[in-house]
């Protein structure tokens, strides 16, 4: 009984995930960029672990109630994690289109760029890992880890469209 628990919590987890990021896109995201249906997302790992996370974070509120606070509160602390890397995922991202592309950060209105705008990119390798600095004109930095869903894809429009 104690595993269909889980796997109940787990579901139920996932689905209102999946209900936020849908009300989140439809609400937010609707500008040009947004239905262009080109991005640069972050890895879906950092919102798998987030859940996974959370779930445990859960688990430990729930099955630790006859161990004590100790295990309540870092139930509570993961859970607060858990939904942080959730949130995380969901609000990182560049959207692009052929003129311009939206930079959206976590806690950020998303900023609207030309590929004019940008003035000077910066690469950096850490052990395989390459993180692209794009300089725009209003002084802020655009980062790109090659890691992420889409980089690749998105500096090589940017460079072409940079050029003309």
């Amino acid at each position: 009984m104690g595993i269909g628990a889980i796997i109940l919590v787990a579901a139920l987890v996932f689905g209102f995930c999946f209900l936020v990021d849908k009300g989140f896109q439809k609400l937010f995201r609707n500008q040009a960029e947004h239905m262009s249906g080109k991005a640069v997302r972050l890895s879906k790992r950092y919102a798998a672990f987030g859940i996974i996370i959370a779930v445990l974070g859960l688990a430990a509120v729930l099955f630790g109630g006859a161990e004590g606070w100790p295990l309540q509160a870092g139930g509570g602390v993961l859970i607060l994690m858990g939904i942080g890397l959730v949130l995380y995922y969901m609000s990182y991202g560049i959207f692009y289109d052929t003129d311009s592309f939206i930079f959206m950060s976590s806690g950020k209105k998303g900023i609207k760029y030309y590929y004019r705008d940008i003035q000077n990119q910066q690469l950096y390798n850490n052990q395989g890992h390459i993180l692209i600095e794009l300089y725009m004109s209003d002084g802020r930095a655009v980062q790109v880890q090659s890691s992420m869903e889409g980089a690749y894809d998105f500096m090589d429009h940017a460079y072409g469209a940079w050029l003309r």
